[in-house]
């Protein structure tokens, strides 16, 4: 009214450009949103993951960088980049770190405060996945000393002079450092993500929870130690979060418990980690064993064909595991060939690649355990200081790039669902 009739006809303009936006590209947006808003959880029934009543067999990929490369606003477009290359590979599921502890960009500066800017980049990564359909395993927290991992557990215990040991292993059975643990994960699994406005626990996006990477008890090689731990941190998950499927993290090493098995083990020092496959996989609360695949670090001496032998002796070990033992999937969530090996040549990783990806193959054809595999790791360009010895970018390099596609075909013609992703279905034509 002050304005008078002069402002009028900006207002029909805008309005007008406005409907013709939405009658262009109105059931698009719509599409899009109702899509996202009926993404359902993964469930499990006996050994086979299941999403809306089908078969789920993962192919997928790790990149352990996401959380961390989306704090910083220079980085964080390598992070779409990833998950559209993977989405457009056919690839469903990206295992990442839902952890930092201590040190730079720490998500958990110290016991239970957290610095709101990392879990906004957290909140970043989910949504970004949400948005090119990738599911994401998310990790708890690191054996390891990369990224605070268990050591920095103990040495905030340790600071205070509440922690019992400064042992490394004190995270397992330290009253002061699990309480610090259970604080971590209701937190974690209880944030609302700021982008989407849904809670984590309450996000399909979130494929499963991870209670450790790679989880060692050195210190108690009789597997008790790390057997209680599991069964107490998997049922405090469960009491926050029935929504999403649970594992260990395990590399896959049979116990001194288990002595039909340690013959597979690749030496006698994998039986006295305080691990052990089987026992620690069948916790009534984890829903799906995990296995790690290296065959050149635990024979840095054997000939190649030796390696690709021995892998396939392991994997199908753990597959009938699941099936006759478990009644569980068994996910192999890591593999990878070192380029640093004295041989190597770039072709071995794709003949490495295809051997875990036929043996997962034919175990879905066959409805057995072998539920799906992740291949340790993924960058994009631009990445050589992140990277280890096993890490690629996968369109450098056109076979490995189509064996990896090729799986992703396979896997996607079992189930019957190339009609519900349209990277998938473009790409799974063009190789018919």
């Amino acid at each position: 009214m002050v304005a008078g009739n002069g402002l009028l006809f900006p207002i029909f303009g805008f309005a007008s450009c406005v409907a013709f936006i939405y009658m262009s590209f109105g059931d698009f947006i719509l599409t899009n949103h109702r899509e996202q808003r009926e993404l359902s959880f993964v469930e499990r029934n006996g050994t086979q993951f299941m999403v809306d009543g089908r078969a789920f067999y993962i192919n997928g990929w790790n990149s352990y960088w996401l959380m961390d490369h989306s704090v910083d606003e220079d980085r964080k477009p390598r992070v779409s980049a990833v998950l559209e290359a993977g989405a457009k590979m056919g690839l469903t599921v990206c295992r990442t770190w839902a952890f930092n502890d201590g040190g730079y960009n720490a998500l958990q500066v110290s016991p239970g405060r957290f610095d709101e800017r990392v879990f906004r980049a957290l909140d970043h990564v989910i949504a970004e996945a949400r948005q090119h359909g990738i599911r994401l395993l998310l990790s708890l927290v690191n054996n390891l000393k990369a990224y605070g991992g268990k050591t920095q557990y103990v040495n905030w215990a340790w600071e205070e002079g509440i922690g019992l040991s400064s042992l490394n292993d004190s995270f397992f059975f330290d009253p002061s450092i699990k309480r610090y643990f259970k604080h971590y994960v209701k937190t974690l699994l209880t944030r609302k993500n700021t982008i989407t406005g849904i809670e984590y626990r309450n996000d399909p996006t979130i494929f499963a929870w991870e209670l450790m990477n790679e989880p060692r008890c050195i210190s108690d090689p009789s597997g008790d130690t790390l057997q209680d731990w599991i069964e107490e941190m998997s049922a405090f998950v469960k009491t926050i979060d029935k929504n999403h499927l649970l594992t260990v993290g395990l590399e896959g090493f049979y116990g001194l418990k288990n002595p039909k098995r340690l013959a597979v083990n690749p030496e006698l020092w994998a039986s006295s980690l305080g691990s052990d496959f089987v026992r620690n996989s069948k916790v009534p609360a984890i829903d799906f064993a995990s296995v790690h695949i290296y065959p050149d670090h635990w024979f840095p001496h054997l000939e190649f064909e030796d390696k690709l032998k021995y892998v396939s002796k392991w994997m199908l070990s753990h597959i009938e595991d699941g099936h006759y033992e478990l009644n569980k999937p068994v996910f192999f969530t890591e593999f990878g060939l070192s380029n640093l090996n004295k041989d190597f040549q770039p072709s071995q990783r794709d003949r490495f690649y295809k051997t875990i990806f036929d043996i997962i193959y034919k175990s879905a054809k066959r409805k057995r355990a072998g539920a799906g595999a992740l291949i340790w790791q993924l960058f994009v360009e631009g990445m050589d200081e992140f990277n280890d010895d096993f890490g690629f970018v996968p369109w450098e390099r056109e076979s490995t790039y189509r064996v990896l596609t090729d799986q992703s075909c396979r896997l996607a013609r079992i189930q019957g669902i190339t009609q519900q992703n349209n990277y998938l279905k473009e790409l799974c034509l063009q190789r018919q």
